[in-house]
């Protein structure tokens, strides 16, 4: 009889999938209201004119138009304009 427990094969050999994240409407393409524009973890990015964040930091338009990234004193933005 073994003394030992089996050596974690199964137990460790789990591996989550992706999280998709990152820009999903880039520079000068155009938005609808409620698209989402990037999914991020933290405010690696900000809202701008136009858009807003979501409780998950997900950057999404509120209005209809073109997106533009700036960056202003250290900080990048997200705009529709």
């Amino acid at each position: 009889m073994a003394h030992k427990k089996a050596g974690g094969a199964v137990t460790k050999n789990r591996d989550t999938g992706g999280k998709r994240l990152g820009v999903k409407i880039y520079g000068d393409q155009k938005a609808a209201p409620g698209n989402i524009i990037l999914r991020q973890r933290g405010t690696k990015f900000f809202p701008g004119n136009g858009t807003k964040m979501g409780r998950d930091h997900t950057i999404f338009a509120i209005v209809q138009g073109i997106v533009k990234f700036k960056q202003k004193i250290g900080r990048k933005f997200i705009e529709v304009v």
